[in-house]
């Protein structure tokens, strides 16, 4: 009886130690994902609005947290009554067309295309599609390479000067040359694109390329010798080998590189469409810096805040898509 006494009290301090351990990792992941950026946030609204309240410009003064809520208030309406006015000008066309119809069946009537200014949401879209573009072509220019490279030490030895060279190019010195180039061949009198966004995406690309470029020639380089020479022992085709154990060994450090180079290529947009004068958030700054209204200081704050929000987005989309792909479901990713 005194030993079924204690091991059932055993049993009820065992549960209460799993109850208690549960609760203290779910305080924890309370504190380290919701209190303690809120306290991080709150710290910073109040930092920012007591040196905004001091700080007097030459057109006034430093707006704080609550002057640029306004504005972000007033760009979504702009926004929307910009996109009420495309859907007046659209309704008014297709009612002119179909009175013209009505009148002579064999009319051709003409379309118009609604010219109205971008709006900020407009302008992000914009930006966004640039630079996605601008990634995509460095990444298919960078892994195939890298992999190439990664397997071939010749070859490597005869690149990496050349990669050593281009890579630490400012994209201003990048854009006019690509601007030049682009104006010689991209020769249209109906263009698909702008000229304004392919000079931008080039730009991207030229500049975004390297980081996935060297993490995947690093991480095909250091795959182990022994899973190289296993697929020896198999007889596997190159493809196969690379499809088999080179990837996903390599995927760490590629997606690495693949962070990075987002990260540079969204820097690089914003820079690349205020020279470019590309529709998007570069030149939405570059206007308002122009404008110098006294809205303009609250509105680049704006269009600050929503570059590092976006910028943050994509890396962890990143983030998403390396853990759908990765092999290893152990691994800490962050």
């Amino acid at each position: 009886m005194a030993n079924a006494t204690g091991r059932l009290a055993k049993l009820n301090l065992g549960r209460w130690r799993t109850r208690f351990a549960a609760a203290d990792a779910s305080g924890r992941w309370i504190a380290n994902v919701l209190i303690l950026p809120a306290l991080g946030v709150a710290m910073f609204l109040g930092a920012w609005q007591g040196v905004a309240s001091h700080v007097t410009t030459s057109l006034g003064q430093l707006p704080g947290p609550a002057q640029v809520y306004e504005q972000v208030v007033a760009l979504v309406d702009e926004h929307q009554v910009e996109r009420a006015r495309e859907v007046g000008f659209y309704r008014s066309q297709e009612t002119r067309i179909a009175e013209e119809l009505a009148a002579d069946p064999a009319a051709q009537p003409f379309r118009v295309k609604y010219t109205g200014k971008p709006t900020f949401l407009d302008q992000i879209a914009t930006s966004i599609l640039t630079v996605m573009t601008g990634f995509l072509l460095g990444t298919l220019i960078a892994i195939p390479l890298g992999i190439i490279c990664g397997l071939s030490t010749p070859l490597y030895a005869a690149i990496n000067p050349l990669v050593q060279l281009f890579r630490p190019v400012s994209p201003l010195a990048w854009l006019p040359l690509v601007t030049i180039v682009v104006s010689a061949v991209y020769v249209s009198q109906d263009p698909l694109f702008p000229k304004s966004f392919i000079n931008s995406a080039i730009t991207v690309m030229l500049c975004c390329l390297w980081p996935t470029l060297v993490n995947t020639t690093v991480g095909v380089a250091n795959v182990s010798r022994d899973l190289i020479n296993v697929a020896r022992v198999l007889r596997l085709g190159t493809l196969a080998k690379v499809r088999r154990i080179v990837l996903p060994s390599s995927t760490p450090l590629m997606f690495a590189g693949l962070r990075l180079s987002l990260g540079v290529g969204w820097m690089v947009v914003i820079a690349a469409e205020m020279l470019a004068q590309n529709p998007g958030l570069g030149k939405f700054v570059w206007d308002e810096f122009q404008n110098g209204s006294s809205q303009s200081l609250a509105r680049i704050m704006v269009a600050v805040f929503a570059i590092g929000l976006i910028g943050f987005m994509l890396d962890r989309v990143m983030l998403l898509l390396q853990r759908r792909v990765t092999w290893d479901r152990q691994a800490v990713l962050r």
